[in-house]
């Protein structure tokens, strides 16, 4: 059994403590305790989402006898210092994305990891979806032929204070590592590879950071992809897979429990898979299965996959000049 503490009382922790209690354990996996640096936010949390434990520092869960594996939700910017306090107490852990804020602490976390043999996955559940798994066997069956192209776009406006934080540059915000990154794991994912090439705007706002944004990517193998997120213009969370044969399209990539494939000279075929819970169930189910077995990274989700990710997003910050306050 593992019993997993969470480290914030936000939103995405919220999400992941219910799916955890409506999952009713599985005979695998248990909610054991929350921490907050409030120690009252911790409290109400534990109350209203039947967490047996609570504390008031990320240190006391840290080092929590009871809790074997950290679900880290905190705000981008303490992602890595978190992660680290973590490991150091010798817990595994599941770090929600973006995993970092740079390529090179999400290459120190994986390798702190090795070194003290605890399991460390990337946050970006969408490739444990069921409806992704089964794009990639249609894909490797050739059913649209060769992949040439994807098309990707993710968007919501927002206002007042979730506004202020999603734009926050001392907390490592804006919309390409709040949403953008959800593209390029979606492209990376369906192509199987990192980009040779990257183009790339950042439209940045008076926060200083961006609000929108438009990346090319070029892969090998005469492939690419456009991905467009922005938070301030409201868009289809949608995919587009064009191959020779024909394309396969999803309206909800990243909530994926759809999608359609179009083979050239074909009717349609709809395929659905219903979440179980709510789509978290299966990163949890991942992770579990990877630390009953002694895995340090998941063969799903690899090292080489999350840090190459994180390259892409320190790519095209630099390609637009955008640094957090926080960045020398």
């Amino acid at each position: 059994m593992i019993r997993w503490g969470i480290i914030s009382t936000g939103t995405i922790a919220r999400n992941f403590a219910d799916v955890l209690n409506r999952m009713n354990g599985e005979g695998k996996a248990v909610l054991g305790g929350v921490a907050s640096r409030d120690i009252e936010k911790a409290k109400a949390f534990a109350e209203g989402l039947n967490v047996p434990e609570y504390h008031g520092s990320y240190e006391a869960l840290a080092v929590a006898p009871d809790i074997d594996a950290v679900y880290v939700a905190t705000p981008n910017n303490l992602h890595f210092e978190n992660v680290c306090l973590c490991l150091d107490a010798g817990k595994h852990v599941l770090c929600e994305k973006p995993f970092t804020i740079n390529a090179a602490q999400a290459r120190e976390l994986y390798a702190r990891a090795r070194e003290k043999k605890l399991f460390l996955m990337d946050g970006l559940w969408i490739v444990h979806l069921p409806v992704l798994k089964k794009l990639k066997e249609l894909l490797a069956e050739g059913i649209i032929g060769e992949v040439r192209h994807i098309r990707a776009d993710y968007g919501f406006t927002t206002a007042g204070a979730r506004k202020d934080r999603k734009f926050d540059s001392a907390l490592g915000g804006g919309a390409l590592l709040d949403i953008g990154v959800y593209n390029i794991c979606f492209a990376h994912f369906v192509m199987d590879a990192m980009p040779t090439t990257i183009k790339s705007h950042l439209r940045i706002n008076e926060y200083g950071t961006d609000d929108f944004g438009a990346v090319i990517l070029e892969y090998p193998g005469i492939k690419s992809a456009v991905l467009t997120s922005s938070i301030g213009v409201t868009m289809p969370t949608e995919g587009v897979i064009y191959g020779t044969k024909g394309r396969i399209y999803l309206p909800n990539y990243q909530r994926a429990q759809s999608m359609t494939v179009y083979i050239d000279g074909s009717e349609a075929m709809e395929i659905k898979i219903p979440f179980d819970i709510n789509g978290f169930e299966y990163q949890i189910r991942e992770a579990g299965h990877c630390i009953e077995n002694g895995m340090l990274t998941s063969s799903r989700l690899t090292e080489d996959f999350s840090v190459g990710v994180m390259q892409t997003l320190d790519d095209i910050r630099s390609q637009c000049c955008m640094r957090f306050s926080f960045e020398k």
